[in-house]
């Protein structure tokens, strides 16, 4: 897992500047650094939507007494789409927006959970109480 992240921080930084070097050359570096903005403005606003209303559904959720599991992780991913529409780049953009709408957010939580339930299964995740 440690060896995954250790390629992805280095290599995505790369990837970043590679696509916005070629999309500087085909649209120009104004038109390029002016999507940047704007999607990065444009997803903070939608962050900030989907996050209300996330946190909109945990609280009807406690207000009816339940757990609210599936919020809780919603809210996560919703962070997650949130801090990668702050890194500027194509790619993290655009899993930030993915994040963020949620009929892709639903696929994401989905097999997060898959992903969980499968490591608790197998001894790979513990939990400690104090």
């Amino acid at each position: 897992m440690l060896g995954k992240l250790l390629v992805l921080f280095l290599l995505l930084p790369f990837l970043e500047l590679y696509l916005l070097l070629v999309l500087g050359r085909q649209i120009g570096s104004l038109p390029t650094l002016a999507l940047v903005v704007c999607t990065g403005l444009f997803g903070m606003l939608l962050a900030r939507i989907q996050g209300f209303l996330v946190v909109r559904r945990l609280v009807l959720k406690l207000q009816a007494g339940e757990l609210p599991g599936d919020e809780i992780l919603n809210g996560i991913l919703v962070l997650l789409g949130a801090v990668f529409l702050l890194t500027p780049g194509l790619v993290t953009d655009t899993a930030g927006f993915l994040l963020l709408l949620p009929g892709t957010r639903e696929i994401a939580r989905k097999i997060i959970r898959r992903k969980l339930q499968q490591a608790l299964e197998e001894g790979q995740v513990w939990i400690f109480r104090r």
